[in-house]
């Protein structure tokens, strides 16, 4: 356990921010199920928003600071290659 008045206050500040990030990240690691989720069968209007859902939470990782900006970038990246995949199959 810290001891002085500033390393108190610096772990009880860690923990609020790792409970933020915890949160930001769980949410994006959900919408980025979803998207893939919705490859399967679903219609491509449906396909195109949970894609659109998981890139906005992706960015809000990014900017947050959650994530590196170029992890954000190849999971963006790698999402649209799948999911324009699956469009172009089923046009």
């Amino acid at each position: 356990m810290r001891k002085n008045k500033s390393a108190i206050k610096k772990t009880r500040q860690a923990e609020g921010k790792r409970l933020r990030n915890a949160h930001v990240k769980s949410t994006m690691k959900t919408q980025v199920k979803k998207a893939l989720a919705t490859l399967g069968g679903n219609a491509p209007d449906q396909i195109n928003s949970a894609f659109v859902s998981a890139v906005v939470a992706v960015n809000k990782a990014k900017s947050k600071g959650v994530i590196h900006k170029n992890n954000a970038a190849r999971k963006v990246s790698r999402l649209a290659k799948k999911v324009h995949k699956v469009l172009a199959a089923k046009s």
